[in-house]
C-alpha cells in the first residue's frame, strides 16, 4: 500500500494536490450548506404546521364544552296540561318559552321594565324551549322533577364564563367605606376606595385620573370607559361618576344597607373592555355571576355540537347533519369511483393494446388529475342539475361530482399497483394453463389490492376535504334537518366549516375550529388506515 503522506510535494497529483484539497473542502462546504438549508426548511415547515394546529386547537377546544343552567322549572298540570290533564298532546303543545322565561325571572324578582326583562330572558339560549320540549317528549317522567333539566345559556354568557369576553382586575379592601342611598342611586365614599381605584393598571383609567387631578374635577365613567363594579353586602354597584372623595353608582344587584353605613368587606372589579365594545352588558355579567354563585350553572361536555344540525344560534349549532351528509356523499363517491377506477386501470394495464388511442387516453387521465376541482363542479352543475334535472344539494349529485374528480387519482394509483406485480407471477399463471382473465382476477389483482386500496383511500381523503365543486351544485344551502337519504338536501363538513367561518358571532369561530379538528381527525384516520393496509398486505418479491 502506498503511503501518500510520505510522498514528496512533487509527487502530488491532480487528485491529491493542494487544488484537489481545496475542491474537496469546497464540496464539503457546499454539502454542509445544502444540509443546513434542508433541515432549516423542514424545521420552518414543522414550526408553521405546529403553529397552525396549535391555533386551531386553542380556538376550537372550548367548543367541546358548554355552560348549562339548571333552573327550577314549573312543569305541572298548570303549565303543561290542558282540560284533560297532562297528555302527550299537551306536552307537545305547551308554551315552553313562557316556562323558561318564568324560571329565569324568578331568580331575579327585582328586575322590572320590558327591556330589562328581555335582557334577563336572553341569558338562556333561544333554543332552550325546543330542547325542553324534546326532553319531555322523550322522557315524560321528568315532569315529576326526578331528573334535573339542563338548559344551555346564551352564546355570550358561555363566552363570558370561558373568559373570552373581557379581562378583569380585582381589588379587595377591608377598610370602612360609606354607602348612602339617595333616590335610587348610591354614593360611596372613603379614602380606601379611592386608593384602590388609583392602583388599577388600565391605561384609560389612569389617563383620566391624571387629567382630572386624582378625581378632583370628576370622571364620568360612560360606556366608552372601562367598567368598575363594586361588590358589597351581597349586592353589586356600577360606578358612574368619580368625584372628589366620593363615587356615585347605581345598583345592578340589590345590596343590603344597615343603619350603620360603614361596610367592612368590599371588592372592586375593573372590566377592561368598555361596555360599548362588547355585546354582553355589565348587568348581564352580574346576573350570570349570581347564577354561578347559586350553583345553578355547570360546564358540561357539549353533546349538542355532535347531535344537532345547522342553526343560526351558535349554541344550538352542531355537525351531525354535515357528518351524515359527508358520509352519504362519500358512499356514493366510493361506490362509483372504486369499481370504475379499478376496472379502467386493469383494462389499460393488462388488456389494452399499445397504440395511439390508449396513449391519448392515458395522457387525458393524467391531465384530469391536475384539473382544478371547481371545473368538476361546473360540469356537475351543467350536466347533472341542468341537463338531467337531478335534485340540488343532494348527496347523490355531490357523490357523482366527487367521483369524477377522484377517478383519475384511483386509476393512476391502481395502474402503479398493477405494474408493481412482478411479471413472473403472470408468466407462472399462464404457464400452468390459466387464461388471461384468470391471471388478472386470481393472481395479479389480489396482489395489487393493497396498493389499490391505499390509492383509493388517499383519493377519498382528498374528496373529503373538497369544497369548491360542492358549492357549485348547491350544497352550501342552509339545511337544518338531518338528511335521511341520498336525495335529501344536505351539506358536508368542509362546506359547513366554510359557512360557519363567514358568520359574525364569536361563538361560531369556536365551532369553526372545532369542526376543523373533527375534519382533521377523519383525514388522519383515513391516511392511517391507508398506511396500515399497505403494511399489512404488502409483499416483497
Amino acid at each position: 500500500m502506498t503511503d501518500f503522506s510520505n510522498q514528496p510535494e512533487s509527487a502530488n497529483t491532480i487528485h491529491t494536490g493542494v487544488a484537489a484539497r481545496r475542491r474537496l473542502k469546497a464540496r464539503y462546504r457546499s454539502e454542509w450548506i445544502f444540509k443546513t438549508l434542508s433541515f432549516s426548511a423542514i424545521g420552518v415547515s414543522i414550526a408553521f404546521l405546529l403553529f397552525l394546529f396549535t391555533t386551531i386547537f386553542v380556538q376550537g377546544w372550548p367548543a367541546f364544552t358548554y355552560n348549562f343552567v339548571q333552573l327550577p322549572l314549573e312543569l305541572n298540570e298548570t303549565t303543561i296540561g290542558n282540560q284533560n290533564g297532562i297528555s302527550p298532546e299537551s306536552i307537545h303543545n305547551a308554551d315552553y318559552d313562557a316556562i323558561v322565561r318564568t324560571a329565569i325571572r324568578a331568580q331575579f324578582p327585582q328586575v322590572s321594565g320590558r327591556s330589562a326583562k328581555r335582557a334577563l330572558s336572553g341569558l338562556v339560549s333561544p333554543g332552550a324551549p325546543v330542547l325542553l320540549r324534546e326532553a319531555l317528549i322523550e322522557d315524560p317522567e321528568q315532569l315529576n322533577g326526578q331528573k334535573p333539566l339542563s338548559l344551555p345559556l346564551s352564546d355570550f354568557a358561555d363566552l363570558y364564563l370561558k373568559g373570552q369576553i373581557s379581562h378583569s382586575e380585582y381589588r379587595t379592601g377591608t377598610a370602612p367605606v360609606n354607602i348612602e342611598a339617595s333616590s335610587g342611586n348610591f354614593q360611596i365614599s372613603g379614602t380606601a376606595l379611592l386608593s384602590a381605584l388609583k392602583n388599577f393598571t388600565n391605561p384609560a383609567l389612569q389617563g383620566a385620573q391624571q387629567e382630572n387631578s386624582a378625581f378632583n374635577a370628576g370622571i364620568a365613567l360612560d360606556r366608552d370607559m372601562p367598567s368598575i363594579l363594586f361588590y358589597a353586602n351581597g349586592g353589586v354597584l356600577k360606578l358612574e361618576t368619580l368625584g372628589p372623595g366620593f363615587a356615585s353608582a347605581r345598583a345592578l344587584l340589590p345590596l343590603t344597607l344597615t343603619k350603620n353605613p360603614e361596610v367592612v368587606d368590599w371588592q372592586i372589579r375593573l372590566i377592561e373592555v368598555p361596555e360599548a365594545n362588547r355585546n354582553f352588558s355589565d348587568q348581564e355579567i352580574v346576573w350570570t355571576d349570581a347564577l354561578v354563585e347559586r350553583q345553578l350553572v355547570q360546564s358540561q361536555f357539549n353533546t349538542l355540537f355532535f347531535t344537532k344540525g345547522a342553526s343560526r344560534e351558535p349554541e344550538m349549532a352542531g355537525i351531525l347533519g354535515a357528518v351524515v351528509g359527508t358520509a352519504l356523499t362519500l358512499i356514493v363517491t366510493l361506490s362509483l369511483s372504486f369499481p370504475l377506477g379499478v376496472a379502467a386501470a386493469v383494462y389499460l394495464e393488462e388488456f389494452a393494446p399499445r397504440n395511439r388511442w390508449t396513449a391519448l387516453v392515458e395522457v387525458n387521465i393524467n391531465n384530469l388529475a391536475a384539473v382544478p376541482s371547481i371545473v368538476f363542479g361546473l360540469l356537475g352543475l351543467a350536466v347533472f342539475l341542468t341537463f338531467f334535472g337531478m335534485p340540488r344539494s343532494a348527496p347523490l349529485v355531490g357523490g357523482m361530482v366527487l367521483a369524477l374528480m377522484t377517478l383519475p387519482t384511483i386509476i393512476i394509483a391502481s395502474r402503479a399497483a398493477l405494474r408493481a406485480v412482478p411479471p413472473s407471477i403472470r408468466e407462472a399463471a399462464l404457464g400452468i394453463g390459466a387464461s388471461k382473465m384468470q391471471v388478472v382476477l386470481h393472481h395479479v389483482l389480489p396482489l395489487a389490492m393493497p396498493g389499490i386500496l391505499t390509492g383509493t383511500i388517499i383519493g377519498m381523503a382528498q374528496a373529503l376535504g373538497e369544497t369548491a365543486p360542492l358549492l357549485m351544485i348547491g350544497m352550501v344551502a342552509f339545511v337544518v334537518d338531518i338528511p335521511g337519504g341520498f336525495t335529501d338536501p344536505a351539506t358536508v363538513l368542509p362546506v359547513q366549516i366554510f359557512m360557519w367561518a363567514d358568520f359574525p358571532e364569536p361563538a361560531f369561530q369556536q365551532r369553526t375550529s372545532a369542526a376543523i379538528m373533527v375534519l382533521l381527525a377523519f383525514l388522519v384516520a383515513m391516511n392511517a388506515l391507508a398506511v396500515v393496509l399497505r403494511k399489512q398486505f404488502e409483499r416483497r418479491w
